[in-house]
């Protein structure tokens, strides 16, 4: 796998408007700190505002699967181009002028055997990202520069 230099970029953005729907995809989103991605079925939830996952480890679960993991099949918000997401709770990343606090790893759930095809699950377990909350609300826009400092509150 090459990894490419410099930060990381955002390389799409998706939302779904409710559990269940098809992911759509974004050029730009806005972000409200405390809520998370302005319609997307998570907004206004207590924590799980805006989830991020790395291009790598999507290539990564790809190898494991033994073909393409489509980031818009995932169900996470963003994908960024290259790094290691932090996945421990409070570790704080920047995209754009957006700060997100880790909460939790996000889980890989059974319907990406559905949307992706069976195995995906499996292929994307430790690799499915991580689920963040939001501290500092703004704009996200693909090619956003992502800032993956592990810095952690308190």
């Amino acid at each position: 796998m090459q990894v490419e230099a410099g930060a990381p970029v955002v390389e799409s953005i998706h939302v779904a408007k409710a559990t269940r729907l098809p992911m759509q995809a974004k050029e730009a989103v806005e972000v409200e700190a405390g809520r998370g991605i302005v319609g997307d079925r998570y907004h206004g939830t207590r924590h799980r505002h805006v989830t991020v996952q790395s291009r790598e480890s999507l290539d990564e679960a790809a190898t494991a699967y033994g073909r393409p993991v489509p980031s818009g099949l995932t169900r996470r918000n963003l994908t960024i181009s290259h790094g290691v997401v932090p996945r421990e709770p409070g570790a704080r990343i920047r995209v754009g002028d957006v700060l997100l606090e880790a909460v939790r790893v996000a889980a890989p759930c059974k319907l990406l055997d559905d949307t992706i095809g069976a195995g995906a699950q499996e292929a994307l377990r430790r690799r499915a990202g991580t689920v963040f909350r939001v501290l500092e609300g703004g704009s996200i826009r693909v090619g956003d520069t992502v800032d993956l400092s592990t810095e952690t509150c308190g």
